[in-house]
């Protein structure tokens, strides 16, 4: 048993190392594989250093080569590229050899350091490289890009030439600085033809250059100076003049007009127009039509300016007939009430609030007065605008109309006190009336006796109307008592009334009662009774328990008879 064991872990040991040593050499297979594909890789790199075209390219300048200058670039590009082929290609293969020796020998210590040196090697003599040819080619295809580019350049010019000479005209005095450049862009084309004869492409790259700059100006100039004399020579002073006349006729008339700075402001327009003029004038364009633009929209807001004054002096004169028509208006009812206010003291009890409102009524009044008459010392001494004046005035038209709420407010306040007191005096007679109607009741109708209950009624109306008059002979009236006492009279004046008129309708309907009654004594004797109670009840004037019996007594024999005597006096 012991012995089968061994065996099986020898087994397995064995499988172990023969798995480890398959790993170890693939391991080692993929790790060489690995490097000799970039050794591989690298020397792909060398070689295309080797066949970059410097040499095609160094005979094509050699066929150029026509002055000493030329001669030395030349000569120059010959030794860096022997440099680059002879040494620095050299180096390389050395160091991509070591690197074959070393894959080969499956030397892999310090391999990837090494790898890395050879990369940095060849990509600095591949930039060399690279470099040179750049400049090589800068000759090489220089003849052919410039003259590519030139003629580009021409036919802008003779574009822009041509439209110079079609609206020449509209240059003006500016003509002479504008053909000056365009002889010194021929002059350019010129200096072109003959560096490219001498194979000076050096010099070409200026020129191109300055002809590219110049004729870029001039597509400027030909596109923007018709406008800019436009501008400079004709709108511009002629919205100057149009300001100045508009502003001396204006101050003609009265308005002041200080605020703008009119004079000194058109003296200095002109003087930057004639600044950029002179600009123009050496074709220098640089912020000229921003600034002329900027100077017509400020002239342009001048003019509106102007407008602006005129509808506000038309808005100022229309506002200020309508302020003194209210202001006099006003002035005038705050006098009346304060000539009369005596008078209204004497006559009601004003309170301590009705007084300050009208105080405060007169004082703000007096304030909007005094206000008014600054902005007339102002417009007749031509002090401000009519813009301002305008606002002021619009300012004072809202106060005087708050006044003149808040005064109709107080008005109303006095005017009631007198509708009081005119009302009170109506309904006095209207409560005395009604009064003498309830005693001329009584009198109509002889009842046996009235009721003392009546005669208190009677006394506290009475009473009361006296309050009336006691009230509206005291000055000064106090409106609030006074209406209180008229409320209290009408009342117990009408519960007098209904009092009375209850009292005559009850004494009526009970007398009736009873002498209707009178035809059923003989007939039962519970009737008979009845009517001589309701006949003392009667006289001793308590008429309503007198009608309750004699109704009763009645009903015995004819059940009926209060709704027939109701019918008889429902009118009543």
């Amino acid at each position: 048993m012991n012995n089968g064991a061994y065996l099986l872990i020898g087994t397995f040991f064995v499988i172990a190392v023969i798995l480890v040593t398959v790993v170890l050499v693939l391991i080692q297979k993929h790790k060489y594989n690995t490097f000799r594909q970039e050794v591989d890789s690298l020397e792909k790199e060398k070689n295309l250093i080797a066949s970059t075209p410097v040499l095609s390219e160094l005979a094509k300048v050699e066929s150029i080569v026509k002055n000493n200058k030329m001669e030395e670039k030349y000569k120059n590009w010959q030794r860096r590229f022997e440099v680059i082929k002879e040494e620095k290609v050299n180096v390389i293969n050395d160091m991509i050899n070591d690197l074959d020796i070393a894959t080969n020998q499956k030397n892999y210590k310090n391999i990837n350091q090494k790898l890395a040196k050879t990369e940095m090697e060849i990509y600095k003599v591949r930039e060399s490289a690279n470099e040179l040819l750049k400049e090589i080619q800068e000759i090489t295809v220089s003849e052919e890009k410039y003259r590519s580019i030139v003629t580009k350049l021409k036919a802008k010019y003779r574009r822009l030439m041509n439209e110079f000479t079609n609206h020449k005209e509209e240059y003006e005095d500016i003509q002479d600085a504008i053909e000056l450049q365009f002889e010194n862009i021929e002059k350019r084309f010129l200096d072109f033809e003959r560096i490219m004869e001498k194979n000076e492409y050096d010099e070409a790259t200026h020129i191109v250059k300055a002809l590219d700059t110049m004729i870029d100006h001039m597509g400027v100039i030909i596109t923007e100076v018709p406008d800019l004399v436009l501008l400079a020579t004709k709108l511009i002073p002629k919205r100057v003049e149009e300001i100045l006349s508009t502003h001396q006729e204006m101050t003609d008339k009265g308005y002041n007009l200080e605020y703008l700075n009119v004079v000194y402001n058109m003296d200095e327009c002109k003087k930057n127009v004639n600044n950029v003029l002179d600009r123009v004038r050496v074709l220098n364009l640089e912020d000229c039509m921003f600034e002329l633009k900027t100077m017509l929209d400020y002239l342009d807001n001048i003019l509106n300016d102007f407008e602006q004054e005129k509808i506000a002096r038309k808005n100022y004169e229309e506002l200020e007939t309508k302020f003194e028509k209210k202001l006099k208006k006003t002035t005038r009812i705050v006098g009346d009430i304060y000539k009369q206010l005596d008078d209204i003291k004497n006559m009601y009890d004003l309170s301590e609030d009705d007084l300050q409102g009208l105080e405060a009524i007169k004082s703000r009044l007096e304030q909007v007065t005094n206000d008014y008459k600054e902005i007339i010392t102002q417009l007749n001494e031509v002090e401000k605008p009519y813009s301002y004046l305008a606002k002021q005035l619009e300012m004072l038209m809202n106060l005087l109309r708050e006044l003149e709420s808040d005064l109709d407010n107080n008005l109303k306040s006095l005017g009631s006190m007198y509708e009081d007191e005119e009302r009170a005096r109506e309904q006095l007679e209207e409560i005395r009336d009604l009064l003498k109607q309830c005693k001329l009741k009584i009198r109509s109708y002889k009842i046996p006796i009235i009721m003392n209950n009546y005669f208190v009624e009677l006394a506290e109306a009475n009473d009361a109307i006296n309050e009336i008059v006691k009230e509206l002979e005291k000055k000064p009236i106090m409106i609030k008592v006074l209406n209180t006492r008229v409320d209290t009279a009408r009342d117990l004046v009408l519960k007098l009334n209904n009092t009375t008129t209850e009292m005559m309708r009850t004494a009526k309907m009970t007398e009736m009662a009873i002498v209707y009654g009178n035809r059923f004594r003989s007939q039962l004797k519970e009737i008979d009774k009845g009517l001589e109670n309701a006949e003392m009840l009667f006289h001793k004037g308590n008429y309503q328990d007198a009608l309750d019996v004699s109704i009763a007594s009645i009903e015995l024999v004819e059940p009926d008879f209060y709704a027939k005597l109701l019918e008889v006096y429902k009118e009543d």
